[in-house]
């Protein structure tokens, strides 16, 4: 059985290494002032009059290399979340929707009875009106509707034995049968 050799050091361009090398070295020599004197370094115990004098000279650093902005997915959503933030809506905290509806429910009574629903153009049932009326006939202003209820009206030949029922022999009909009333 072979022993597999694991490379632990990702593989780059010698050019980029070459670069990287270079960027660090200098970054190396400009921090530490005893790294960058002239004299070589010299393995034992030196004397006072050995060791090397600190020197003046700056030394230039080559520009470090621009990196390309390359921002991973999850900086790109939190980019996302950052720019959204003004665009929703705040998030109300539940003590907040608790007295928004609360304050609704005050003034407010709720009734029963039935009301019809109107027709929309669109063919939708329109309940906003069956709940005026429905609040209207108890003595209120206007209502929203909190029941429905909703049955189907035929004509008596869909009941008769062997009769084929049609699209238009029967219709929906809807009621508000409970309303919040202000």
């Amino acid at each position: 059985m072979q022993p597999r050799v694991l490379n632990i050091f990702p593989v780059f361009p010698k050019a980029t290494i070459a670069a990287r090398l270079a960027t660090c070295l200098t970054m190396a020599f400009s921090l530490d002032p005893a790294l960058s004197q002239s004299a070589p370094p010299t393995l034992g115990v030196q004397s006072p009059a050995q060791q090397p004098v600190e020197s003046q000279q700056q030394i230039e650093l080559p520009p470090a290399p621009v990196e390309r902005e390359n921002p991973g997915l999850i900086d790109e959503i939190g980019k996302l979340f950052e720019k959204s933030k003004s665009v929703l809506p705040q998030l109300k905290s539940p003590s907040e929707t608790f007295d928004d509806l609360s304050n609704l429910a005050r003034p407010s009574s709720m009734v029963s009875g039935r009301a019809a629903c109107v027709v929309a153009a669109n063919g939708a049932p329109d309940c906003k009106v069956g709940a005026d009326r429905l609040c209207q006939s108890k003595g209120f202003k206007e209502g929203k509707g909190i029941d429905i209820d909703t049955s189907e009206k035929c004509s008596p030949l869909v009941y008769l034995p062997g009769h084929k029922r049609g699209p238009n022999d029967c219709k929906t009909e809807n009621f508000v049968t409970r309303a919040v009333c202000q």
